[in-house]
């Protein structure tokens, strides 16, 4: 997918009409049709007009769609494609290993960025806000991001817990969730069978899934969350990497500050005088 593209799709999606937005959509969350749909199966695919699809990449400042095409083919070709794993006997001098994990790393972190929508961060900070509690989840790996997701939040508002924390306590903690709620789902592969019990009951106590995950997962995810920030993964074996996944958090941590203002300062000045008053903490 051309990254410019993306770029293009972010400052501008708040001023598209509602039928330019709906393709924006499509074209943000499968970004690999555009090298393999003309501009008519596209607009057919996200429900508009193929006048409407025309205007759209007009107004992002293309003369017509196949030089769309011929952008995110050229980005793709300059592009090494990676998987979850990417593997290979010349990462074995340790100094290349460390290269190369970094330009990887950093590829992560850039890809995800350039294609996570403002409008989508702003919209889980606002559901944070609104939520009379906020349960974390995460499950292997995860758990440990969902123990980061609960600390930086928990410094900023109140009611903010892990669900699950207490092992065998699934259903207990589920009979204290409620509408509006919000459920913090944090999740990379390989996803534990339980994960679709836990998420059709928060569907069927209304609460509001936030989702970071893996971008492979990103529709799946769709399906019962009300936010999705998808994440770069690709890693030189070991599982997917974490990086994007952690900054993601941060990120959704920052913009709920931003969000809450006044509330949130004062949250975390409390916090910090308790510190003192404990002196648990060293300067």
């Amino acid at each position: 997918m051309a990254s410019r593209l993306v770029l293009r799709i972010q400052e501008r999606f708040a001023r598209l009409t509602m039928g330019e937005q709906k393709i924006a959509q499509l074209v943000l969350d499968r970004q690999d049709d555009i090298l393999t749909h003309s501009a008519t199966e596209i607009a057919e695919m996200a429900g508009v007009s193929k006048a409407t699809a025309a205007r759209f990449f007009r107004h992002l400042g293309y003369a017509d769609f196949n030089e769309v095409k011929l952008q995110a083919r050229e980005e793709r070709n300059r592009t090494e494609p990676y998987g979850y794993s990417v593997g290979g006997s010349e990462q074995i001098a340790l100094g290349k290993a460390i290269g190369t994990h970094l330009d990887l790393e950093i590829r992560n972190l850039t890809k995800t960025f350039e294609e996570l929508r403002s409008d989508r961060i702003r919209e889980a900070a606002e559901l944070i806000e609104a939520a009379p509690r906020v349960w974390v989840l995460g499950f292997g790996a995860e758990e440990g991001f969902a123990r980061y997701a609960r600390l930086v939040l928990s410094r900023l508002r109140h009611s903010v817990m892990i669900l699950g924390i207490n092992q065998g306590s699934w259903a207990e903690d589920l009979a204290m969730t409620g509408p509006k709620d919000v459920l913090l789902l944090i999740t990379l592969p390989p996803r534990p069978r339980i994960l679709k019990p836990i998420v059709s009951y928060a569907e069927t106590t209304r609460m509001n899934v936030v989702t970071i995950a893996d971008r492979n997962y990103a529709l799946e995810a769709q399906r019962f969350s009300r936010v999705v920030l998808p994440c770069h993964v690709s890693s030189f074996g070991l599982g997917p990497s974490h990086t994007a996944l952690g900054s993601a958090i941060r990120l959704l941590a920052v913009a709920y500050a931003s969000q809450a203002g006044k509330s949130a300062q004062q949250r975390s000045e409390i916090i910090a005088g308790i510190h003192e008053e404990l002196e648990d903490m060293d300067r």
